[in-house]
């Protein structure tokens, strides 16, 4: 018979681990709701967006949301203008 490795107290660190895994999960889902609902989604043309709306070039009446590079978000911060990096969880349907 083969000992076992694993204690009680690690099991029950790791059902804790997945339960606020699970919890997490699911406040960045509504979270991303919120977002998706309130904000346009500008895909790979974040960094010129953003700069259009901070230079006052675009009229757009709701914020936005897109993918940048790290050195386009450096360079967006350097020239004043904030943004945030939010985690993003893909949908298994698209």
């Amino acid at each position: 018979m083969a000992p076992k490795l694993i204690s009680k107290k690690l099991e029950r660190s790791s059902e804790q681990s997945l339960k606020n895994f699970k919890i997490l999960k699911k406040n960045f889902e509504e979270y991303q709701k919120i977002v998706e609902k309130n904000f346009d989604y500008v895909g790979e043309n974040f960094a010129y967006e953003a700069r259009s709306i901070h230079y006052k070039e675009s009229k757009r009446d709701k914020g936005i949301y897109g993918t940048a590079s790290k050195k386009d978000l450096i360079e967006l911060k350097e020239e004043g203008i904030e943004t945030q990096i939010v985690p993003w969880i893909q949908n298994k349907n698209n």
